[in-house]
């Protein structure tokens, strides 16, 4: 007896994307995928599009890492464990090199966070990737955007400001120095989701949000869930070498409040929890820095230099509809 030939898309996944099930009751390869937990399912989805999220000559090996990093950035955020994820792609054609060079970056990094792809769609079309990702996270402990209070801290992982100077250099906007720009784009091609400071920020945190868009843009979403007012320190915000360097600071400038593609955590806990707060980035290996405080206030996030005055914004961060 004969088995029955695949489709040539079905043939693409089981060559690609088809892997054995661990976490899900049933993963890759039936109409859908079987999951079961006894706690809450923290669920995001994200997607990626050439010509808007990435430039088309995009390295496949480090699109497929950023395609999941996005998504592990907000479950970071959320204070949830990585659990599966799904995949939708949709493809101009066939390119086996391509798609073999995609897997292996995106399953790299599943498999440093231990979170394993359990199904999705494939068609032809525009370039485009479509990632959700699910966790879980008990209900009491999850970093929501809405829980910062007046008087509590801001806090920030990392530094801000590289992918996007890195794109910048990409578009010739800023001239980098070599080693720079190997920084920068490194920091926008693989950026590195926080997922280990978000499990530990888990009880000590009371809001979070991930830094995708821009840091005032990301850390307004909190101003504005939770109904107060962000007061950020221009000065105290951290810089990288790369940053410090850029000859136009102007660009600099507007890379650190305003550019994209970071994925560190911005997020808010009273300051009592100082201690607790940078014993929980020793733990995750990622420096954590005091930006500034919630107050009472309009909803919104104010920009202040050193002595404390209000500082213009011209760009809060990244609009996906802006014109």
């Amino acid at each position: 007896m004969s088995e029955v030939p695949l489709t040539p898309e079905f043939a693409l996944i089981r060559r690609h994307f088809t892997r054995p099930a661990s976490k899900a009751l049933l993963g890759v390869g039936d109409d859908c995928a079987l999951s079961r937990t006894d706690q809450a399912l923290a669920i995001t989805t994200d997607m990626l599009v050439s010509g808007t999220h990435f430039l088309p000559d995009t390295d496949p090996r480090a699109l497929g890492h950023k395609a999941l990093a996005v998504n592990l950035s907000d479950l970071a955020a959320m204070g949830a464990e990585p659990l599966w994820f799904t995949l939708a792609l949709a493809l101009p054609a066939v390119d086996d090199a391509w798609l073999s060079a995609f897997a292996e970056g995106m399953y790299a990094l599943a498999d440093q966070h231990g979170i394993e792809l359990i199904g999705g769609d494939t068609t032809r079309g525009p370039l485009t990737i479509s990632i959700t990702a699910a966790g879980t996270v008990d209900p009491a402990h999850a970093l929501r955007r809405d829980g910062a209070q007046p008087g509590d801290d801001i806090w920030l992982s990392g530094a801000t400001g590289d992918a996007a100077l890195g794109l910048a250099h990409l578009e010739q906007r800023v001239q980098l120095e070599a080693e720079s720009a190997a920084y920068c784009l490194e920091r926008l091609h693989r950026p590195q989701p926080r997922v280990a400071l978000g499990l530990a920020l888990r009880g000590i945190a009371t809001s979070a949000a991930d830094v995708s868009d821009g840091l005032l843009a990301d850390l307004g979403h909190i101003a504005g869930r939770s109904g107060v007012q962000a007061d950020v320190r221009f000065d105290r915000l951290p810089r990288s070498a790369a940053l410090r360097a850029c000859t136009d600071q102007s660009i600099a400038a507007a890379c650190l409040t305003g550019g994209g593609d970071d994925y560190e955590l911005v997020f808010t806990a009273p300051p009592a929890r100082r201690d607790a707060v940078e014993a929980a980035g020793a733990a995750a290996g990622v420096s954590v820095t005091r930006i500034g405080r919630i107050v009472r206030g309009t909803p919104r996030v104010r920009l202040l230099n050193a002595e404390g005055a209000a500082m213009p914004i011209e760009r809060h961060g990244f609009d996906h509809f802006a014109s």
